[in-house]
């Protein structure tokens, strides 16, 4: 902690009512980093006041927030930005004091459940049959419509806990084991879904052009079903729309969490929130820019 002068002069204008003051202080607080977070727990835990908790409550999370933003920055600008790593990072928005080991466990241990039934031999088809198998009978992973009620939903640490998570969750966890066991699966962008697909070709060669016709089927990874690509243009036609080869072009890592981070943000649409849908659509935009 700093034991300082100043800092304790700045904790005793935190009640301060009148909101420039109030605004001043919470700069100079937060300009120390979150090196100043236990001072601030410890101010929570000895004063009663309600007003100042709560205060007290939004400095440690906007502490949070800034050191969050330098990450997910040099994630971004990282040319190997893993998937699992960037889906954790936004899981710390909610949680910033996330355990990574025992999520680098869970998902440990379910791909070498995956590893032991797949062999070389089985066509593309009968992989994701095993992915089935395994991920949603024998973990018991199950698929929840997306209704932003509950942003657990959307974080990759609590879909491992909870074995539920929504089409961008599950699609998460389905994808980051695939990339484990080099199977080709990616996010495709059809439209109102979040579809994954497997690539024949390798998907670092695929164009917007060429992307459709390396596509053996599509996965629903809320619950593993399966989809041909007649399923997929009889889904245009009730739609009404005429599918284009951008639909099929696969999503890269980026793309995946600034997605991930646009549909978490929606989950806070109340007065008392909003101030977290903003600090979500900003780390969206963080990541819309430069995308590869």
């Amino acid at each position: 902690m700093h034991p300082t002068r100043e800092i304790n002069a700045l904790f005793s204008l935190i009640d301060d009512p009148d909101e420039e003051v109030y605004a001043s202080v919470s700069s100079r607080i937060i300009a120390y980093g979150k090196s100043i977070i236990p001072n601030l727990e410890h101010l929570w835990e000895t004063n009663p006041n309600e007003h100042v908790q709560d205060r007290i409550e939004l400095l440690i999370h906007r502490l949070h927030f800034q050191d969050l933003v330098t990450d997910i920055t040099a994630w971004r600008n990282n040319p190997h930005n893993d998937l699992l790593f960037g889906a954790l990072l936004l899981a710390k928005y909610q949680y910033p004091d996330i355990q990574v080991t025992p999520v680098m466990v869970d998902i440990e241990k379910i791909r070498r459940s995956l590893w032991l039934e797949l062999n070389s031999f089985l066509t593309p088809l009968e992989q994701a049959n095993i992915f089935t198998k395994i991920l949603y009978h024998y973990f018991q992973f199950k698929g929840a419509a997306v209704t932003y009620n509950n942003p657990d939903e959307f974080l990759i640490h609590k879909v491992l806990q909870t074995r539920k998570g929504n089409a961008f969750s599950n699609a998460i966890v389905y994808l980051v084991l695939a990339e484990l066991l080099d199977l080709p699966f990616k996010v495709v962008q059809i439209p109102r879904q979040f579809l994954l697909a497997y690539f024949a070709q390798p998907h670092q060669y695929q164009t917007a052009s060429t992307a459709q016709h390396s596509i053996s089927f599509f996965v629903d990874a809320v619950n593993g079903q399966v989809y041909s690509h007649k399923d997929i243009e009889h889904y245009f036609k009730r739609l009404n729309i005429s599918p284009t080869p951008m639909h099929y072009e696969p999503l890269n890592n980026q793309q995946i969490i600034h997605k991930l981070a646009e549909e978490l943000s929606q989950c806070f649409s109340t007065p008392h929130q909003a101030y977290k849908k903003e600090e979500l659509e900003q780390i969206a935009a963080l990541l819309a820019n430069q995308m590869r």
